[in-house]
């Protein structure tokens, strides 16, 4: 069914009395400023590089799609090592997929606005308009997004009940409990995680693994957070960032960090429906189609339960697109216009 606008799928699910979710992909950052967000300005960027590697990969491999690219070098790998090619010829095509992805790292943060305050007020107060009903519902907020604008967004905005599972701990609760001022420590996962309705899919800039604690950098007096996540990077850390090429690759990535596992679990288990806008549902998401298909719980009419996903095209090519996958999906599948959402406000 193709509802005509993104207000009739709201309000078709409050009549149903439904749990509405929100799945956020790339066309969400996008529909902010598609010439920072989109693959052709991330392509850009690493190619003006002065790297002889990445020219020569993507001289040879002619694409704008990374999940494409280190699909390919996995590939190729796979290959090698299956033939028991050269060592050192391996070693060259594991230090180019490194590279690479360090590279699409260093391209987001190099071409992402350098603070919340570049979000112009009215575009940031309608982009918590579309979030909030989500959370008001009851539901949850998943994202694949690696940038900073959503929670940019719930930050400035203050969007009222959106818990990501962050929260500080007091570091020297004994002193505190005898009169000390108490100390506290920094943003640490897991604090907040039994109520957490916001989930980062595949990891973001802020976010990072330190071995025993996965801790959300912020702002501070010392300086912007892109600029502390920049120290960080400076600093050889690198944060939580699933880059691998196929759907089979980015689950076990996701498979191997709690955070990530916790967030795609969650997924697992949605009750009510679904609504994704600027996700595209490629080769590359097989896991996140795995996942909707798993909350469906086939033959089952007691919650958790997702009943139906709404996805939001852009283009003819794109409803012919959703219409020739839907048999993937087990939960009745709906399209409806993305344009009428006006995530961040009228165009």
């Amino acid at each position: 069914m193709r509802y005509k606008s993104f207000d009739d799928v709201m309000a078709s699910l409050r009549k149903k009395g439904r749990m509405a979710h929100l799945l956020l992909g790339n066309g969400f950052s996008m529909a902010y400023d598609p010439e920072i967000f989109s693959y052709n300005a991330l392509y850009d960027f690493i190619a003006s590089l002065d790297d002889k590697v990445l020219s020569k990969l993507l001289s040879t491999i002619r694409t704008k799609n990374f999940e494409l690219i280190m699909q390919q070098l996995d590939t190729f790998l796979s290959l090698l090592e299956a033939f028991g090619s050269d060592k050192g010829l391996q070693e060259q095509i594991k230090n180019a997929s490194i590279k690479l992805k360090q590279s699409l790292l260093a391209a987001i943060k190099a071409l992402h606005p350098e603070h919340v305050f570049k979000i112009p007020e009215e575009r940031s107060v309608a982009c918590a308009r579309f979030l909030s009903p989500f959370i008001n519902s009851g539901g949850h907020i998943y994202t694949t997004n690696y940038d900073l604008l959503l929670y940019w967004v719930l930050m400035r905005q203050e969007v009222a009940n959106s818990i990501d599972g962050f929260g500080r701990e007091i570091e020297n609760p004994v002193e505190a409990s005898e009169g000390e001022a108490p100390e506290w420590s920094e943003l640490r996962w897991g604090i907040n995680e039994a109520n957490q309705n916001i989930f980062y899919l595949h990891g973001a800039l802020p976010l990072f693994d330190t071995g025993t604690e996965i801790i959300k950098e912020q702002y501070d007096e010392e300086g912007y957070l892109l600029e502390n996540i920049s120290e960080r990077l400076d600093a050889g850390e690198y944060p939580i960032f699933v880059t691998a090429g196929t759907g089979e690759e980015k689950l076990a990535h996701i498979r191997h960090n709690r955070y990530l596992s916790h967030c795609y679990d969650s997924f697992t288990e949605m009750d009510g429906s679904l609504v994704s806008f600027g996700f595209n549902f490629r080769e590359y998401d097989g896991h996140i189609i795995d996942a909707i298909n798993k909350a469906t719980h086939i033959g089952s009419k007691q919650p958790p339960k997702l009943w139906s996903i709404y996805i939001s095209t852009y283009s003819t090519s794109d409803v012919e697109h959703i219409e020739q996958i839907s048999h993937k999906f087990h939960a009745k599948v709906h399209t409806f216009d993305a344009k009428t959402a006006n995530v961040w406000g009228a165009n």
